[in-house]
């Protein structure tokens, strides 16, 4: 029998394919997607995706969708309360497996795993460890489409959110930066692909700078630049981000 599964939703390109993927294999059976919200804003947890284009797209998905509030400013120790509240209520659902678009961040797949064994929930990441070149070729490939709705301004100028992933765009990257954005280079909105009923209707909206402040606790920090972390006495954070507003048609 399959592992009953939830998949966690991003939006963006890796969560497209990463389903497109698991979709695919027998051993699961994925009936719900869950996704964290900022409910301050009404929008998608870093990618600030409005919640309308959100629903949109997971209705042309047609996977049942679950969210989870969370305050614009949430501590680490309040976002790990509340999404371990939200992992048991999917655990006595009779979740067994969760599903995970990670490719190569150590550190991040560890803390998911660590968590989810505190609730017996276990993860899958079927994108994990691919070559991040062949992945965002295997994504323009299969025919998704996606648009850039968040870069890191530390990283990536004004020119870069608000544009279709193709290969022009993989061409333009600088090469420091990841063709997958893996580290937070930049986020994006699926709008098409193969797990679409049709593609999601939306306009280019203003593009703004956001900058944000770090919490006074490291530990309470969600912008932290671990490689800075080397000299504990300097410590940099990635705090500014381009935003593109997408709305819905």
């Amino acid at each position: 029998m399959p592992y009953k599964t939830y998949f966690n939703w991003s939006t963006g390109k890796d969560s497209a394919l990463a389903l497109y993927k698991i979709l695919k294999n027998p051993n699961f059976t994925i009936d719900k997607l869950v996704t964290t919200i900022n409910s301050d804003l009404d929008r998608v947890s870093m990618h600030g995706l409005r919640n309308e284009l959100l629903f949109k797209q997971v209705e042309n998905i047609g996977i049942p969708l679950k969210t989870i509030a969370l305050s614009g400013n949430v501590s680490m120790s309040s976002y790990d309360r509340t999404m371990k509240q939200a992992m048991n209520e999917l655990k006595s659902e009779g979740y067994t497996h969760a599903v995970f678009g990670d490719i190569f961040l150590e550190d991040l797949k560890t803390y998911r795993e660590e968590k989810l064994q505190e609730v017996g929930v276990k993860s899958e990441f079927p994108l994990w460890k691919i070559d991040t070149k062949a992945l965002i070729e295997n994504f323009i490939a299969l025919g998704f489409k996606a648009i850039t709705v968040s870069v890191n301004a530390k990283l990536l100028d004004k020119s870069f959110v608000g544009r279709i992933i193709d290969q022009q765009f993989i061409d333009d990257l600088p090469a420091e930066v990841d063709v997958c954005g893996e580290n937070g280079e930049f986020h994006t909105f699926v709008f098409d692909g193969p797990l679409f009923k049709s593609p999601v209707s939306f306009k280019i909206g203003e593009k703004v700078l956001k900058t944000y402040t770090p919490a006074k606790s490291n530990n309470d920090n969600c912008f932290k630049d671990d490689e800075c972390f080397k000299d504990e006495k300097e410590v940099t954070w990635d705090t500014s981000f381009w935003y593109c507003d997408l709305l819905p048609e």
